[in-house]
């Protein structure tokens, strides 16, 4: 099972969209300053995820989910998280 999860930082207003097969060890990660691109805001939290079967179908809704990181959608998404 693969999960396409949404952070958002606890310090700023920016959001992440990932994909992983271990939500536990992928947000520890992103919180200890292991990703490049997300260590500037930490600490994240986790606040949306989807479930897949495949790796491929998780990698393609991060996709579709990135393509709404600016617009309505991705608002509807998430809400006011």
């Amino acid at each position: 099972m693969f999960l396409v999860y949404i952070l958002k930082s606890l310090i700023t207003a920016r959001y992440y969209i990932g994909h992983t097969s271990d939500l536990n060890k992928r947000l520890k990660a992103h919180n200890f300053g292991n990703v490049k691109s997300t260590k500037g805001y930490k600490p994240w939290e986790v606040i949306y995820t989807e479930k897949f079967e495949t790796k491929s179908e998780a990698f393609k809704r991060e996709m579709q989910l990135k393509s709404y990181k600016s617009g309505q959608a991705l608002n509807r998404i998430i809400g006011n998280k």
